[in-house]
């Protein structure tokens, strides 16, 4: 199934479900189960998201604690209903969406720093924790979540996507700050998946089975995450280049050179367009090239070295007007581009047009190519089409514009969305570096690691979730 087309709607798999939908009411109170329309249809769709349905959840709850969660599962599997967990709905492959119809499941209200243990550097939150928010309210310890999705994401839906962002170049991805999580399984069940030190060798590793799962698996009510030191200080480094394959390869030169940078970014001549049209960023209009941003962190000494070594790469590859931060204020302003990019994009977004937007990932050497060759298809289109990269660790996202009711340019946007898969797929990829799989991307799966694999994933769903009232849909089809 192409990752824009909107699914039908499929033959609900419940029995009674209102009367599981009272149950729930019942035990929780009223207050904490809604079926108003506008409800429904916020946890049913996102202008973010490239994929939808047209199926609907019958009803929105939304628990308080883990026992909550865990009554609403029990009764869930009574009635044969099948949950969807909705946490801050920021994802773009589909995954809160309800092809089966059955309860979406809201962690909103789980938002609680449960326990901050600053001499361990770690701390324990509940799903509907904000990312930005924790961050701000631990930050007079010196300590920080260092992830950068979205920023309105919560770490429910990170932890259950593997989320990145900007960031990953340096401190790597969800997987790598998780120490344990709480889950409520399909029957209602409650299991936590270790203790609390950093590194075990005990049994199964069973947080990194539910990290990433997408909640096929069980709903995630409870996460221990490892905390970093806030570096004493950050800079950032902005540079423009002829092309987007100078860019991409200047980009991997840095990275083979071993220069220590936090993040870095590409976004196209498209998307700096874009950003000007929305009246610019950090009190500028920028030079509409393919460009190049980067973070560094460390001390003044040590990131003073890192940017020479940059610019004097840059100035090799093709790079010129380097610009680097000499304030704090500095700072935002440059990197305002990067972080308004996609809220951009969608004020541009002409009406009744819908955006696609996914990614893929490849190894370092072969970013240059399938980026240019992406951008290339891409623009052959005759629509807006944009390229945003995590360059430094071989991500990269491609946007498109198009008009949904015209035949025509959804099969155009299909044929450029499969090749660029499949060279994915032919570069020893992935067909999804930090977006997961949801409705829209499992026939890519199964390319990507093929029948045998998704067969002992199967399994494990089957064993955990024997009536496939987890989520269903998402990562393959019940």
């Amino acid at each position: 199934m192409p990752p824009f087309l909107a699914v039908a709607a499929s033959p609900v798999l419940v029995f009674g479900t209102l009367g599981g939908v009272q149950a729930i009411s019942d035990a929780l109170g009223p207050d904490s189960v809604t079926m108003d329309e506008d409800d429904i249809e916020v946890h049913s769709y996102s202008e973010v998201s490239t994929s939808h349905c047209a199926a609907k959840p019958v009803a929105v709850v939304t628990p308080k604690n883990t026992e909550e969660v865990s009554t609403i599962a029990r009764i869930c599997s009574e009635y044969k209903i099948p949950m969807i967990p909705f946490a801050g709905g920021s994802s773009v492959e589909g995954h809160f969406t309800a092809p089966y119809s059955g309860l979406s499941v809201d962690f909103s209200q789980m938002n609680q720093v449960v326990a901050f243990h600053e001499e361990d550097m770690d701390v324990v939150v509940q799903p509907g924790v904000n990312w930005v928010d924790l961050n701000n309210s631990i930050k007079d310890s010196g300590l920080w979540l260092p992830m950068n999705p979205s920023p309105t994401a919560l770490i429910g839906g990170m932890v259950a996507t593997n989320c990145s962002g900007t960031n990953a170049v340096r401190y790597g991805t969800m997987k790598d700050w998780v120490v344990n999580l709480t889950v409520v399984l399909a029957d209602g069940s409650i299991i936590k998946t270790r203790h609390r030190p950093r590194k075990t060798s005990a049994g199964y590793n069973l947080t990194g089975l539910f990290t990433g799962s997408e909640g096929t698996l069980g709903m995630i009510t409870e996460i221990t995450l490892k905390l970093a030191p806030i570096p004493e200080k950050q800079s950032v480094a902005v540079v423009t280049f002829p092309s987007v394959r100078d860019a991409v390869a200047c980009a991997s030169k840095i990275m083979r050179q071993g220069v220590p940078i936090a993040a870095v970014e590409l976004m196209d001549e498209v998307q700096m367009g874009v950003i000007n049209k929305n009246g610019g960023s950090g009190g500028r209009m920028w030079e509409e090239k393919p460009t190049l941003l980067f973070k560094f962190s460390g001390t003044a000494q040590s990131i003073a070295a890192d940017i020479a070594k940059v610019e004097k790469i840059s100035s090799q590859g093709g790079g010129s007007t380097f610009e680097f931060a000499k304030t704090e204020q500095d700072m935002h302003n440059l990197w305002s581009a990067r972080k308004e990019a996609v809220w951009a994009m969608c004020a541009q977004r002409p009406e009744g047009t819908q955006i696609w937007s996914t990614d893929v990932a490849v190894p370092l050497s072969r970013m240059p190519e399938i980026i240019d060759l992406s951008k290339k298809e891409s623009s052959a289109l005759g629509l807006f089409s944009s390229v945003l990269g995590h360059v430094g660790d071989g991500n990269f996202h491609q946007a498109v514009m198009y008009d949904p009711s015209n035949p025509a340019q959804t099969q155009a946007v299909r044929d450029c969305v499969k090749k660029m898969v499949h060279l994915a797929i032919e570069m020893e990829g992935t067909v999804s570096g930090e977006h997961g799989i949801g409705l829209g991307k499992k026939e890519c799966l199964v390319e990507e690691l093929g029948p045998e694999t998704i067969a002992v994933m199967r399994t494990l769903k089957r064993s955990l979730d024997p009536h496939c009232l987890m989520n269903p849909g998402k990562i393959f089809e019940p």
